[in-house]
């Protein structure tokens, strides 16, 4: 499976000239897509959401029905704010991961979002100790604005003292180690925050779950000069705080902001001292399970690097203590369900069946927890913030926290704040929390309107959303003026036998659609044909599931699988027609031909 999304990439990459038809219901050309986030006054820049994508339901273990509202920018900063997909899925990979363009021609990787990292960095060309990963490593000498970072007092120097090298090493026992490089980063065509300047990791060797990982590398959000987060604050192009939304169980999906946003009158804080520990903490004060508080010494949270966020780890790993006062509450309030094994016999994982398939009847099984933070305010997590379900048995779930050996420290991964909206404000040295239903966030900015501000005099002013309930998919929605198109269509010029080709193209389709994040359905072979011994061409056309494919989207389609290559473009007959031509046609010729 990692080998066919790989496979995916250099497919594409490996095309002659793609020509996609826009088939437009209404002809305007000069129509831009909607501003996902008004300006919170005149003369601001908008507010950017990173929205997360869905993935398949799995549960394999590796690394409210009230009416919501979102935030508009920060009404005391005119920064922009980046927008960026993000993918996978937290229980079937461990992590999500983003798509970051480095370097002129731009080069894209798959990264994971990690805000107990510092350091962004992608394999590198010479890097003869590289896993496997989604994408070509980094061609340093195919970018015209790469620069080594010449080794100086600020840096570890590598052997000859001429370049800055990073070394990093991870608790699973991974570590990741290179030369430093400074590069142009793009952020994606939805980001209003333009192409910025950046120090990241070139890649010379990895070991462990770094190695064999199907993502890239990583992105560091966390604390740290060589931050991606500090040096955009540093360069003063975004306010110092940033936000992640992750979807819930069995759906994946989300939204991530880069940037201050204002925060709903209903999020929950807690402080964040940086100055406790080297990581993104909170004051974590209690914790109730059923309504009742864990008897459990006040100080039992504060050991070591105290009550740590981690957006990079799965679970959840509590002291000692804590850990056996959880798991006893919440058996204790399971009487009606039965005990069973994990369903890893490496793990003795705590798990129970007789419960719903369904995640929304879950919370009339399982009790609801309780963190309450310094300032008495309470986090409230529901089922799925702390079980994940069983793949062996159907209506079974099992603890998705641990103890965390004998380490006192506190670490919330990402299954805690599923649903959640997490501000890491680290200008205010806060983080809020606020429950929504993060896989639908994405979709439902599409409808937002600005409201007016509070008579306070402080920008408390939200945006409404409808209230919802967990998406079955992606839904559509159409603005005044919106570029609103009926079907992509694709043509594919590609250098393989069609003899060879036939046999293999509803697999080609197939990984079109996971590249493009589109149901298999929604991609129609319309032609094959050939153009020679060596030649074939691929007509498809991929359909909304609704009405229509907004402007947005088929613009993050295009960014997808066409980011390696130069564009033309013109309007004819209300359509558009775009076209692309490979940069480096012999060198894929050879790479799509050794895939199929």
């Amino acid at each position: 499976m990692l080998f066919m999304a790989r496979a995916l990439v250099d497919l594409a990459v490996a095309t002659v000239a793609f020509f996609l038809l826009f088939l437009l219901s209404q002809s305007n050309p000069s129509t831009s897509p909607p501003l996902l986030l008004p300006p919170p006054h005149h003369g601001a820049r908008p507010a950017m959401i990173l929205p997360l994508f869905p993935s398949p339901k799995n549960s394999s273990r590796t690394f409210s029905n009230s009416p919501r509202h979102l935030l508009r920018s920060d009404s005391h900063s005119s920064h922009p704010n980046a927008r960026m997909r993000l993918y996978d899925d937290l229980l079937l990979n461990g992590y999500y991961t983003t798509r970051l363009w480095i370097g002129t021609p731009p080069q894209r990787f798959a990264l994971i979002v990690d805000t107990g990292s510092t350091v962004t960095y992608v394999p590198c060309a010479t890097c003869e100790q590289c896993g496997r990963h989604e994408d070509p490593k980094f061609e340093p000498d195919l970018s015209s604005t790469y620069k080594p970072v010449k080794c100086n007092l600020d840096c570890n120097c590598d052997n000859d003292r001429v370049q800055c090298i990073y070394e990093r090493q991870y608790a699973e026992m991974s570590s990741s180690s290179g030369v430093l490089g400074e590069d142009i980063m793009s952020f994606g065509n939805q980001s209003e925050l333009m192409p910025q300047r950046a120090v990241f990791g070139c890649e010379t060797e990895e070991t462990g779950d770094l190695y064999s990982q199907h993502a890239d590398g990583i992105m560091g959000l966390g604390r740290g000069d060589l931050s991606i987060v500090d040096q955009l604050v540093e360069k003063g192009v975004i306010s110092d705080s940033f936000s992640l939304c992750y979807g819930g169980m069995d759906i994946g999906g989300g939204a991530m902001v880069l940037g201050g946003i204002s925060a709903p009158s209903d999020m929950v804080f807690s402080n964040s001292d940086p100055e406790r520990s080297p990581y993104y903490n909170i004051d974590l004060k209690e914790i109730h399970v059923a309504g009742k508080q864990l008897p459990l010494e006040p100080n039992v949270f504060d050991g070591k690097y105290g009550t740590v966020l981690d957006s990079g780890t799965t679970y959840a790993y509590l002291p000692e203590a804590v850990f056996a006062a959880f798991k006893n509450a919440i058996i204790k309030e399971l009487n009606s369900l039965k005990q069973i094994r994990g369903p890893d016999p490496n793990y003795n994982d705590i798990c129970f069946s007789g419960a719903s398939s369904d995640v929304s009847e879950l919370s009339k099984m399982f009790p609801t927890v309780e963190m309450v933070f310094d300032n008495q305010q309470k986090l409230l997590l529901s089922p799925e913030n702390y079980l994940f379900r069983h793949s062996k048995v159907h209506g079974a779930y099992c603890l998705g926290i641990f103890q965390n050996e004998k380490d006192p420290t506190t670490l919330l991964g990402g299954i805690i704040v599923r649903n959640t909206l997490v501000t890491y404000d680290r200008e205010h040295s806060k983080i809020g929390f606020w429950k929504t239903n993060c896989s639908e966030l994405w979709e439902r900015l599409h409808t937002l309107s600005p409201s007016p501000s509070s008579s306070s005099g402080k920008d408390n002013s939200t945006v409404e959303l409808p209230p919802t309930s967990a998406p079955d998919g992606p839904s559509r929605y159409a603005l005044p003026g919106e570029i609103q198109i009926g079907e992509i269509k694709l043509d594919m010029s590609l250098s393989v036998n069609y003899s060879y080709l036939k046999p293999r193209i509803n697999k080609l389709a197939e990984l079109i659609a996971k590249e493009l994040d589109v149901n298999a359905s929604q991609v129609h072979l319309l032609n094959c044909t050939s153009k020679g011994n060596n030649s074939s061409l691929v007509r498809l056309a991929i359909v909304p599931t609704g009405t229509y494919i907004s402007n947005v989207t088929a613009i993050d389609m295009v960014a997808a699988t066409l980011f390696c290559c130069s564009v033309g473009y013109y309007h004819r007959n209300n359509r558009w027609i775009i076209s692309f031509w490979n940069v480096d046609y012999m060198e894929t010729q050879a790479t799509i031909a050794q895939f199929i």
